[in-house]
């Protein structure tokens, strides 16, 4: 199905992006603790992070199949370097995300409900071996009037 601006699919991972690069970065920014900033590009180093986005549809409910609301699930995945202040990241991150969505929940229009359902912190499988911390966050993301036949 496709919106004024292209398929809704690509909207909610831009508007994902936004969300992580401005108003998670803005968050992160005016934290008491040097915390690199999330970019997306060519990136690397210690000095920005950058996250994995996946979509996947979720199941619906009775009542949204009804009312023509469509589900996604939408899972950031964000790896930290391997750094004394990995797992502080994480909790960073983790809490900037759910503050920023919290804040927006329709990201700027886009979705009409984002909420967090799972967060996940990762730690390194082995000390020093180059692995660093992983936060996972998984957001359920509904859509009024897109409606797919099934």
């Amino acid at each position: 199905m496709t919106a004024d601006n292209g398929f809704i699919e690509q909207q909610i991972i831009e508007a994902v992006k936004g969300l992580l690069t401005g108003p998670v970065n803005d968050l992160i920014k005016n934290s008491q603790y040097t915390i690199p900033f999330i970019e997306f590009g060519d990136y690397s180093g210690d000095s920005s992070i950058v996250p994995v986005i996946g979509l996947e549809t979720c199941e619906r409910t009775e009542k949204e199949r009804i009312i023509r609301v469509d589900a996604y699930s939408v899972k950031v995945s964000i790896t930290f370097p391997e750094t004394p202040d990995g797992e502080q990241y994480c909790y960073a991150y983790s809490g900037a995300v759910s503050r920023a969505i919290y804040d927006d929940p329709s990201l700027r229009g886009i979705t009409n409900r984002t909420i967090n359902t799972t967060k996940m912190y990762v730690p390194p499988k082995k000390p020093h071996c180059g692995e660093g911390w992983r936060l996972v966050i998984t957001m359920r993301i509904t859509v009024e009037g897109m409606g797919n036949a099934g």
